[in-house]
C-alpha cells in the first residue's frame, strides 16, 4: 500500500505551512519524514493511505514492522480465453507480491465450464484471481489488477454500464469479494502484448494445462 505525508513547517514569526506530499512507499514515506523530523522545522507528520486512514510516525513504523511477513506491495495480472465450441474457458493469472524482503510470483489458471463470451471469460478470470489473493491472506490492502479487457475493467469501475444479466452477476460476486478482504482496487487497462503471460496460462488450460507455480523474484 501507498502512503501520502501531511506536515506543518515553521516559518519565522512561529508561522506554519501545511505541504502535502504524493502517494509513495511505506518506507520512503517514513524515511522522508524522519529526514523532515530532523530539520527541527516540520511539526505534526501524518501518514495517509489510500483510504484515509492516518498514522503519525511511531505508529507507521509499527504497522510496517507488523505487515511486513504478509503478503503486499500486490499487483494482479487477469485474461480469459473462451472456445465458443465447447463454451469453455481458460483462466489466467499472474500475482506479484513482496512478502518479508522477497518478491513473489504467482502463476496460475484453471478451466471453467458453461461460459457463454469471452467477456464471462474475462469475468471469471478476474474473480479467479481473487480467489488467489483470499488463498495468500490478503486484507485490507490496496491492490492493482491489469488486464486488456477495457470492458470488465470499465464496468468494474463504474464508467461503462453493464446490460447483460449474466454479467452483471459476476460484478456482483466480485464486488462482494472485494468488499470481503477489504481491497482497494485499482484498474489499470494494458495493452493485450502486455499481457502475454496470463494470455499464455488462459491458454494452457484450455489446452488441459493446468499450473499453479510460485516463485521467488531475484
Amino acid at each position: 500500500m501507498n502512503y501520502k505525508l501531511e506536515w506543518n513547517y515553521k516559518v519565522k514569526g512561529n508561522e506554519k505551512i501545511q505541504f502535502n506530499s504524493d502517494y509513495v512507499s511505506a518506507d520512503l514515506a517514513i524515511q522522508v519524514a524522519q529526514e523532515l523530523e530532523k530539520t527541527g522545522k516540520a511539526s505534526d507528520i501524518y501518514f495517509y493511505d489510500e483510504k484515509g486512514t492516518s498514522w503519525i510516525l511511531k505508529e507507521m513504523i509499527k504497522l510496517t514492522a507488523e505487515i511486513e511477513e504478509d503478503p503486499h506491495d500486490i499487483t494482479v495480472y487477469f485474461d480469459g480465453g473462451f472456445h465458443k465450441e465447447t463454451n469453455q474457458a481458460g483462466l489466467g493469472a499472474v500475482v506479484f507480491f513482496n512478502q518479508g524482503k522477497k518478491k513473489f510470483r504467482i502463476r496460475a489458471n484453471q478451466l471453467f465450464d458453461e461460459m457463454e463470451t469471452n467477456n464471462e471469460a474475462e469475468y471469471a478470470a478476474f474473480y479467479y484471481a481473487l480467489n488467489i489473493l483470499e488463498e495468500l491472506g490478503v486484507q485490507n490492502l490496496s491492490c492493482e489488477f491489469k488486464g486488456d479487457s477495457q470492458v470488465v475493467l470499465k464496468q468494474l469501475e463504474g464508467e461503462w454500464p453493464c446490460y447483460e444479466e449474466v454479467l452483471n452477476q459476476w460484478l456482483d460476486r466480485i464486488e462482494e469479494k472485494i468488499k470481503a478482504l477489504g481491497i482497494t482496487p485499482k484498474y489499470t487497462s494494458i495493452l493485450r502484448k502486455d499481457n502475454k503471460e496470463a494470455d499464455k496460462l488462459a491458454t494452457q488450460a484450455l489446452e488441459g494445462k493446468e499450473i499453479f507455480a510460485k516463485s521467488q523474484i531475484l
